[in-house]
């Protein structure tokens, strides 16, 4: 899809590549053979496999490609050749040109997979006036609140949500989020790559989010 001259597509599970001039992929994992894009930025929600895939990695990269990842993924990513690993930690604000990246907190507050001690990420993408949300691993927190503003002041505020449950918010409770934040558009991610969620379940989150008024749209795996 393209919002604002913004392409984002959906790589599947919790992955996406976000193309703005410069390409941005975001936890690439099982990739298609469609995907050929080498990006320039890497953004690593946290060290699960499902989120910091060695092998995808390493077919998005190139030399010179920028990996951004938190402080537990370092090893993991020492194992690729001619990149730039970057280590961030919750609200850092880093600046690449046009693109800024907010780094905000992503934890489960009821299930023990993602403690918030760990310290593990998601993303907030500043691309001119259009503003991605990626929540990385997360139930509805706290912090989320916090947000509610960035889809006004003539900003597009998009938000990638988890949704399938047992590791991350379910869809009811994603659609909680939603309502919370109040993005323009709302996607659903974490879902058919068979780890977690289905599709089934990324229809009922845009159901859901409609019935509270909130634009939500599943997108097609590239």
């Amino acid at each position: 899809m393209e919002i604002e001259g913004i392409k984002i597509n959906f790589l599947g599970h919790s992955g996406f590549l976000i193309e703005n001039g410069k390409k941005i992929a975001i936890d690439p994992y099982n990739l298609s053979e469609k995907v050929t894009e080498k990006a320039d930025i890497i953004l690593i929600t946290h060290s699960h496999y499902d989120h910091c895939s060695i092998k995808d990695i390493q077919k998005l990269s190139r030399e010179g490609t920028i990996i951004i990842v938190p402080a537990d993924a370092q090893s993991k990513i020492t194992k690729i050749e001619k990149v730039e690993m970057q280590v961030a930690e919750i609200g850092d604000q880093l600046s690449f040109g046009n693109i800024k990246i907010e780094v905000f907190p992503a934890y489960n507050i009821d299930k023990e997979f993602h403690p918030k001690s760990e310290g593990w990420l998601g993303y907030l993408i500043k691309l001119d006036k259009t503003i991605i949300y990626h929540s990385g691993d997360t139930d509805k927190i706290p912090e989320m609140k916090n947000l509610t503003g960035y889809g006004k002041h003539n900003n597009n505020f998009i938000a990638l949500l988890p949704i399938s449950g047992k590791y991350v918010m379910d869809p009811d409770e994603a659609a909680e989020a939603a309502n919370i934040i109040s993005p323009d558009l709302a996607i659903p991610m974490h879902y058919g790559a068979g780890v977690a969620g289905t599709i089934e379940d990324a229809q009922r989150f845009v159901s859901l989010c409609k019935e509270l008024n909130i634009n939500a749209q599943v997108l097609e795996k590239l």
